[in-house]
């Protein structure tokens, strides 16, 4: 998955797991499952991100998956999209010592990006009806909102589907990357 880029996504595992637990952004009960439950599942889902795509991941948290993303496809750029400055100030601490330059950190609610992108995703932010009013509208048309969601994916788009279309969505799917034991579960909403 990371190829040459291993030593880097090891580094990271090592930063969410020390100064992630520190500020509170990963819990220290997550510690143990930082490859499985995060990192692995966050990058299962980045073959889906077309090559040289810009990328936004907002209300990215401790960078997943967009900084995970970034690690494993430096042909990508991304933003990573937080309101917190803690979480900012971690996002420019981890990107510095990981020597990316794929990745730029953007201070601000998904209300306040006016920029768009060629993929927009999100992991664990909201539920798809709220999330598709953030994150639709930074993506660029025939761009696609991958939204990591979980088992309730399909109850999801069933609740959101006219909110979804009413914000430009023309196909609305679920797909399922395989991550060994836990599978991601993606919504795929192509605008």
């Amino acid at each position: 998955m990371f190829a040459s880029r291993l030593p880097m996504a090891q580094e990271y595992a090592d930063i969410l797991a020390t100064d992630g637990v520190l500020k509170g952004l990963i819990g220290p009960r997550e510690v143990p499952r930082i490859w499985d439950r995060h990192i692995m599942n966050s990058a299962v889902v980045v073959q889906r991100v077309p090559h040289g795509a810009s990328v936004a991941d907002i209300g990215t948290g401790a960078g997943l998956p967009g900084l995970v993303w970034a690690i494993a496809r430096p042909d990508i750029s991304v933003a990573l999209v937080e309101p917190l400055l803690r979480r900012t100030t971690f996002l420019e601490d981890a990107v510095r010592d990981l020597g990316l330059d794929n990745v730029s950190i953007v201070r601000a609610r998904a209300e306040d990006v006016h920029e768009t992108y060629d993929v927009v995703t999100a992991r664990a932010v909201a539920a798809l009806d709220k999330l598709g009013r953030w994150c639709l509208p930074p993506v660029a048309p025939g761009g696609v909102l991958l939204a990591l969601k979980g088992r309730t994916a399909q109850d999801e788009i069933t609740t959101a589907t006219a909110t979804l279309h009413r914000l430009g969505a023309t196909t609305i799917v679920v797909a399922t990357y395989e991550n060994g034991d836990v599978p991601t579960t993606v919504v795929e909403v192509t605008k």
